[in-house]
């Protein structure tokens, strides 16, 4: 396991910043869609396992595989790309600019949000028509009734 001494360390944050700046926009679109996506099949892993099994630890603790496939496979989150890609602008590096980092968050919201609403429309009807239980026919089960509770909790919880 190789060490980085701090400097090194910011210095490869800054490039990393700078280098989703001058990524094309087909592939910050990909790199979005798939992390919105594969939180997204997270967050519905985690759910299923937590109905199925009764353990909300364990389901907790399987959630971050998520986040880790999205490391290994250097997809896009915009919390990441919010931390990374005004570095890039701080440490003055030429040729990035205000709009560049505005255009690389844009791009990434909208693939994150594209990749998650994608799991979501599909989840609904895996949901919805999906189950072979007759007793549960067209509901979906525990694992929808949950999904549906979270959402309900989010929107009118406050």
């Amino acid at each position: 396991m190789s060490y980085l001494v701090p400097t090194e360390f910011v210095t490869k944050l800054v490039d990393s910043g700078e280098s989703k700046i001058y990524m094309s926009t087909k592939d910050t679109l990909i790199r979005g869609y798939m992390a919105g996506a594969i939180l997204a099949l997270a967050a519905v892993f985690a759910i299923t396992v937590a109905m199925k099994s009764g353990s909300f630890i364990l389901a907790s603790a399987l959630f971050p595989v998520g986040f880790i496939m999205l490391y290994l496979m250097k997809f896009d989150l915009l919390t990441g790309v919010f931390m990374l890609v005004p570095l890039a602008w701080l440490d003055k590096r030429p040729g990035v600019t205000v709009g560049q980092i505005l255009r690389n968050w844009g791009m990434v919201a909208l693939g994150n949000f594209g990749g998650a609403i994608t799991v979501a429309v599909m989840m609904a009807f895996v949901f919805t028509y999906g189950t072979f239980d007759t007793e549960i026919a067209g509901f979906g089960g525990k694992i929808a009734a949950k999904v549906a509770g979270i959402g309900e909790a989010r929107t009118l919880g406050y």
